[in-house]
């Protein structure tokens, strides 16, 4: 089925099928770039709605109007339930967003970011600069252009923070949901370090959300999953994972996390203190798939 659809009265939309029975479509000003990298079709474009957009193999990715919402919520969750987080690794996330929201953090000292495509990299740098907000030019920023799944078999340091920042579990991605992945990224994290994934959504991809509740609880003692909705990431809720040997991360206190925000001097869009509790609080409908139902 073709990614684009050309109205009579010469409207160009672009149409997303993240499953073969349903999809949802935006209207395109401008194709900026469409064309294959090494790993994957790479397409910019200017929206309407949501202004630029990043899709990869057809999927949106990132997109000027809301990407904060994912960017905040993949990195302040883990940021301030370990707020003394200094080592932080990102696999994948080769727009940036990650990496400035990150940053915002002053006791981090040092970040790395592993993306196996450079070509994410380049095109985020020059059709993105406002995601990254230049943290391609942080100091404490190492860049790795390799497979996150082979890094991690042997990575330079520990870390007491890793995000997965993954397309779903297909082609260059799928590798990163293997148990085999997740124990490489417990033995890699510090003391009472955490794991934060990329988990899809649940309504349309229930199998995926199975698979990683059982491949995590079995490689950590504590692993939850929260939740967020981006407009542009249609099907609603999208489910991430948190993951930790650390009881007090996996659950801090709401005084706490409050009072850690503040410290921070954090101003954000999406996040907060309450909603990172909230969050957590799934509806019946997601427990029943952890549960198998």
């Amino acid at each position: 089925m073709s990614r684009f659809i050309r109205e009579e009265n010469g409207a160009l939309w672009f149409r997303e099928a993240l499953v073969e029975d349903w999809g949802a479509a935006m209207r395109v000003k401008e194709v900026l770039f469409d064309e294959e990298s090494d790993h994957q079709n790479v397409l910019v474009m200017d929206t309407e709605r949501f202004g630029r957009v990043m899709a990869l193999e057809g999927i949106v990715q990132v997109a000027d109007a809301d990407e904060y919402i994912y960017h905040e919520m993949v990195s302040h969750t883990p940021l301030l339930a370990r707020p003394e987080a200094e080592r932080v690794l990102v696999v994948g996330g080769g727009d940036g967003g990650v990496l400035r929201e990150v940053f915002r953090h002053k006791g981090v000292t040092s970040a790395t970011l592993v993306e196996i495509d450079e070509t994410v990299v380049d095109f985020s740098k020059k059709w993105f600069p406002n995601v990254s907000a230049g943290a391609f030019e942080d100091p404490r920023l190492t860049v790795e252009i390799a497979d996150g799944a082979a890094f991690m078999k042997a990575p330079p340091g520990m870390y007491d923070v890793i995000i997965v920042d993954s397309t779903d579990p297909v082609g260059p991605g799928k590798v990163l949901f293997t148990q085999d992945f997740y124990e490489d990224c417990r033995a890699a994290l510090t003391p009472g370090g955490v794991l934060i994934t990329q988990n899809g959504l649940p309504f349309f991809q229930p199998q995926e959300l199975r698979d990683a509740h059982q491949r995590l609880g079995a490689v950590f003692q504590h692993t939850g999953f929260y939740v967020m909705a981006n407009s542009s990431y249609c099907g609603g809720f999208m489910a991430l994972g948190f993951s930790t040997d650390d009881k007090a991360a996996f659950s801090p206190a709401p005084d706490a996390l409050r009072a850690r925000y503040a410290s921070a001097g954090l101003s954000t869009k999406y996040y907060t203190p309450r909603l990172h509790t909230a969050a957590f609080a799934l509806p019946a409908w997601i427990e029943d798939i952890l549960k198998g139902a």
